[in-house]
């Protein structure tokens, strides 16, 4: 059984992906996805299944099989995504990249490459712009 963290921002295209890229990659029935939300502002006390893109991830994994896990956090983004993949000993972990100028495209987003370096575990970084193609 794999045990994924997809670390899951407001993004619904993002999410979509990432979850895509799961199924992608991994069979249904073999993962445990865990959607980790990290609310680094919430006033209102909203919960991790009242995030649309983290119901839109449900959603899809769930049709294919996936079990699926929500996890909250509060802070900054990337060392919650760290310490979450730490205390479930996360196989890997999947975020989504954001669109970039063609000079941004050389670094990934600030997350995202916090995460890297903060980890020994893999990272899956997924586009939702999907595959691009040279015309």
């Amino acid at each position: 059984m794999k045990r994924l963290l997809l670390a899951i921002d407001e993004s619904i295209e993002r999410a979509t992906a990432q979850a895509e890229t799961v199924l992608d990659l991994f069979s249904g029935d073999d993962v445990v996805a865990y959607l980790l939300h990290d609310f680094v502002d919430n006033p209102e006390g909203a919960s991790v299944s009242q995030v649309d893109a983290v119901t839109r991830a449900e959603s899809i994994l769930t049709a294919e099989g996936v079990t699926v896990e929500f996890r909250e956090r509060s802070g900054e983004p990337a060392p919650s995504i760290v310490e979450t993949a730490d205390e479930l000993d996360a196989d890997a972990i999947c975020v989504a990249g954001r669109k970039r100028t063609p000079a941004g495209k050389v670094l990934f987003g600030s997350v995202s490459q916090s995460v890297i370096l903060q980890t020994e575990r893999p990272v899956i970084v997924c586009s939702p712009q999907g595959p691009e193609t040279d015309d």
